[in-house]
């Protein structure tokens, strides 16, 4: 599936990877390859994915990396899921 993450800064993230992991309100959820399509609002934690998509240059230092993934901390956001598309809007 295709990751995109999406700050007012910048676009720091886009291309294939194998899982999302993101810090909904109600809860953290995981999106794999075909999950159903949904929109969700985020709070303050961490976007975990797992893949090698494009990190945008000037902005790997934003990430880590923690049992096998790459991850990002963000306080609120929203979240798409379509057509194995995850779109990220995050601040």
């Amino acid at each position: 599936m295709y990751l995109e993450i999406v700050t007012p800064e910048a676009s720091l993230v886009s291309g294939e990877v194998e899982s999302v992991t993101v810090p909904g309100v109600e809860g953290e959820f995981q999106m794999l390859n075909n999950h159903a399509a949904i929109v969700s609002v985020l709070q303050e934690g961490k976007v975990k994915f797992k893949g090698n998509p494009t990190i945008a240059e000037g902005y790997e230092n934003k990430f880590k990396q923690e049992d096998g993934k790459w991850v990002l901390e963000i306080t609120s956001g929203t979240v798409e899921m379509n057509n194995n598309r995850v779109i990220v809007l995050a601040d």
